[in-house]
């Protein structure tokens, strides 16, 4: 029952697509419509700006750190603690899967990458910083922000193996790994052919 309701919780929260809903609401048209078809931080920055990009990356963050900090609350006296760890990575999930999957989206949504930050910031604040960090200057490096994606991945599966040695959170970790490599394949495609969209030029886009 608790894992049931960590799952259902995190997707719920991460079926809150703050992206399609600026794109619905404010510029009038579906997000997954322009640029990649993703409906996520990275796209809205290609397609809106840097400032809606900046938005949704905050509320695609918030929702995954609420989401675990409700579990936190409701679970923290009454499990132990190894027990407590699974349910927030398995909370974390979730909201991973229902930002990518998300039902009234037809289950087309983003990658989850500003979720995943979110998980990290709520269960390790430390692991949390380093991936802002990761997400930062590895982009700006490379002027990739799949990169920057990858890079989380790594950190990710490293900080898990230091913070929560289990093999439950472990086997959590390596689904969301294998998850968002997948969505990013074609990513990883277009920068070997030379067509993905670069950090700086999305940066310098002007919000419409």
């Amino acid at each position: 029952m608790n894992y049931f309701i960590a799952s259902f919780v995190g997707y719920l929260f991460g079926c809150f697509q703050s992206s399609y809903f600026i794109g619905k609401f404010i510029k009038k048209i579906d997000i997954r419509d322009l640029g990649n078809g993703n409906a996520g931080a990275s796209n809205t920055t290609v397609a809106f700006g840097a400032k809606y990009g900046l938005i949704v990356a905050v509320l695609d963050i918030l929702k995954a750190v609420v989401s675990i900090a409700i579990m936190r609350l409701i679970f923290k006296n009454s499990v132990p603690e190894i027990e407590l760890y699974n349910i927030l990575f398995l909370n974390g999930l979730f909201v991973i899967i229902g930002h990518n999957f998300p039902f009234f989206m037809s289950f087309k949504g983003g990658k989850g990458t500003a979720s995943l930050l979110g998980m990290l910031l709520a269960i390790d604040f430390r692991l949390g910083l380093l991936g802002i960090l990761v997400m930062v200057v590895i982009p700006l490096v490379t002027d990739y922000i799949v990169l920057g994606t990858m890079g989380l991945i790594i950190l990710l599966i490293g900080g898990t193996l230091l913070i929560h040695n289990h093999v439950v959170s472990l086997l959590i970790v390596t689904f969301i790994a294998a998850m968002s490599v997948y969505k990013h394949i074609p990513n990883l495609k277009r920068i070997i052919n030379g067509s993905e969209k670069r950090v700086r030029s999305s940066l310098s886009k002007k919000d419409d």
